[in-house]
């Protein structure tokens, strides 16, 4: 029996439609789970936390017009507000990834007559980390790193204050340096905050920033089979103080 050539041309069509769908729908697939593999990589690997900047950004560092200061305002005890921020920084292979400290607690004694009578000391949460990824927070918080459950907090102890003013004005940022032993799980070791602070209508704002590494406080940094992490770890702080209450 003979095949009707315009059926067999027929044929031939709906079969390379029926291909083409295939090919298609194959298509829209792969982008899909590719997709979602990304969505996936990002969401572990990925920074989900901004870091909040202390000092405002209408702070200026030369603002001869503004008022200064009383000493009697400043040498005062001062407490870490609620809204103070600690963050730790990691650099991956991927991007810099931020984990946000919102449990923080201290007092600062301050004296801008005589620096060297000061006192300062601040706590941070290590359970209280977080970096938007659970998952993460718990790795870092483990065993394996911080051990949070063994040292649930960070200690800051001021040691000594570099090129203090003795005078401030009103929302005028000054800068010094703050050196201080930083402990972490059951290791201590002295390190320098880079320092920036404005006084305004009774409140210190107060930004700080320095660097240490794994390797400081006895960790391996984690390193992952698509990450590689780089040793050092930056601490900034965003800090809120305000006056003391008995």
């Amino acid at each position: 029996m003979k095949s009707n050539p315009e059926i067999v041309v027929i044929i031939k069509q709906i079969g390379g439609i029926q291909m083409k769908k295939k090919l298609v729908g194959f298509a829209v697939g792969a982008v899909i789970i590719l997709g979602g593999a990304y969505y996936a990589y990002d969401y572990y690997a990925g920074n989900h936390v901004t870091i909040k900047e202390a000092i405002p950004v209408t702070a200026t560092s030369n603002a001869a017009s503004t008022k200064t200061v009383d000493v009697g305002v400043l040498n005062k005890e001062w407490s870490i507000q609620p809204d103070s921020k600690v963050y730790f920084s990691i650099t991956t292979s991927k991007e810099k990834v931020n984990f946000e400290g919102g449990a923080v607690k201290g007092n600062w004694t301050l004296n801008v007559t005589d620096p060297a009578k000061m006192n300062a000391e601040a706590f941070v949460s290590i359970d209280n980390l977080q970096s938007g990824n659970s998952q993460r927070d718990g790795h870092v918080k483990g065993e394996d790193f911080l051990n949070a459950q063994a040292f649930p907090e960070a200690k800051f102890k001021l040691k000594s204050i570099d090129q203090f003013p003795k005078k401030w004005k009103e929302g005028e940022k000054i800068s010094f340096n703050m050196t201080g032993t930083l402990t972490v799980k059951d290791k201590s070791k002295d390190v320098t905050f880079k320092t920036d602070a404005v006084y305004n209508q009774g409140v210190i704002n107060l930004g700080g920033s320095t660097v240490i590494t794994f390797d400081d406080y006895g960790m391996k940094n984690p390193h992952a089979v698509v990450l590689e992490t780089e040793n050092n770890i930056i601490i900034t702080l965003s800090l809120l103080l305000g006056q003391k209450t008995t």
